[in-house]
């Protein structure tokens, strides 16, 4: 299990060839690229396993490139999301966690299920969905978050069910969707999508200062002000594991704003 009550930030993948001599050194072997990345930063999400899937020995190579303590969350395959029903994912599902993924071992964080933008809230499909979701693999228990991207989860009824089923509601800051900070689970997931080129960061120092202010209260378990809350009210106070990921946006910029929170979060 991960340490309990930490703050996790990283990155969306390791191989981008536009940080190749802005984020990675000069001439640095791209073969170690996940071992620079894991390096600088506490987290990474993987987002290949949305398009394909792995053999159990890329999981457990990826595991042993980085430090102890470094956990990777996992986009979850898009067959188990992009479909009309969600009711009948189970078999996607079943595939998707059974490929090896617990070959990662302690470095295996929260499975990221993200939906399109065009899939609307249906309470029932999603209750559904929600039950399909395994709270074991291999006997190493998992942890899930979901990110919506339709202004019809802006609802009391999807709160309250992911709630119940200790799902994090993915918090991202877009430009181009809507978002929900409601805590709903024992952890946070947040994705920073609206990073810009024209600041080094990404994001303004401001803006910076704000995302860590927000990241220690998620850890400490408040409810940051000025976020988009769908309803009032809060589960109990009780530190929770949060993870932070700059990812999207100007992606050449990511590493970079990783790197700015950690040295301000501390």
């Amino acid at each position: 299990m991960l340490p309990p009550m930490t703050i996790r930030i990283g990155i969306g993948g390791w191989t981008y060839e536009p940080w190749r001599g802005t984020f990675y050194p000069e001439k640095w072997p791209q073969k170690r690229e996940l071992e620079y990345a894991a390096s600088q930063m506490t987290a990474i999400e993987i987002n290949g396993t949305y398009y394909s899937s792995f053999k159990p020995a890329s999981f457990a190579n990826w595991a042993a490139a980085v430090p102890d303590g470094f956990v990777f969350t996992l986009k979850a395959s898009r067959y188990c999301t992009n479909r009309k029903v969600l009711a009948d994912a189970g078999e996607s599902i079943e595939r998707f966690v059974g490929q090896g993924i617990t070959e990662l071992g302690d470095k295996l964080g929260p499975i990221l299920w993200q939906f399109m933008a065009t899939k609307k809230f249906d309470a029932d499909d999603m209750a559904a969905f929600l039950k399909l979701l395994p709270a074991k693999q291999d006997g190493i228990p998992l942890r899930h978050a979901i990110q919506v991207r339709h202004d019809s989860f802006a609802d009391p009824a999807f709160i309250a069910m992911a709630r119940a089923a200790n799902v994090a509601i993915v918090y991202a800051d877009s430009a181009d969707y809507p978002a929900i900070a409601d805590v709903t689970a024992d952890f946070v997931y947040a994705r920073l999508e609206n990073a810009v080129e024209a600041e080094p960061a990404g994001y303004a120092d401001a803006a910076l200062d704000g995302w860590a202010k927000a990241a220690r209260e998620w850890q400490a378990g408040g409810r940051p002000e000025g976020l988009p809350y769908v309803t009032s009210d809060a589960p109990a106070k009780a530190q929770r594991d949060t993870f932070v990921f700059f990812i999207n946006g100007a992606k050449v910029r990511a590493p970079h704003g990783a790197k700015a929170l950690i040295e301000r979060v501390g």
